[in-house]
């Protein structure tokens, strides 16, 4: 029977070889820019479904997993509004901060009135 401390180290290690697989694909994705690009694409895919195959072999990967799926069920749940209510909703926030701007530069020039006004700089 393993030992729960071998079994964290080799958990790091699966983690650790994933991003250096993700690593050496990237690196040789960069290091060929002769090689065709679609090649290198591959290569780069590869990479990163391998590296996943890796990952998801440690417990961090099979958390990480479960909790992909766990999150996936969640945006099921949403309620998205429809066209109208989008359309709706963005012309309040239009509208709103149309009023607030002219609202700001109102006070904007009233409080620049008042300051040249409270120092003799022009004003009445």
């Amino acid at each position: 029977m393993e030992s729960k401390n071998s079994k964290g180290i080799f958990d790091r290690l699966l983690v650790a070889g994933s991003i250096a697989i993700i690593v050496a694909a990237l690196y040789y994705y960069y290091s060929n820019p002769l090689m065709t690009s679609v090649i290198r694409v591959l290569i780069l895919l590869a990479g990163l479904v391998l590296s996943i195959i890796v990952l998801y072999q440690s417990s961090t990967g099979r958390e990480l997993w479960n909790f992909t799926l766990a999150a996936r069920v969640e945006l099921r749940k949403i309620v998205w509004p429809s066209r109208q209510e989008t359309s709706q909703m963005t012309l309040v926030v239009v509208v709103f901060t149309l009023v607030m701007g002219l609202f700001f530069w109102l006070l904007d020039m009233f409080l620049l009135w008042a300051t040249r006004f409270l120092t003799g700089q022009g004003g009445i």
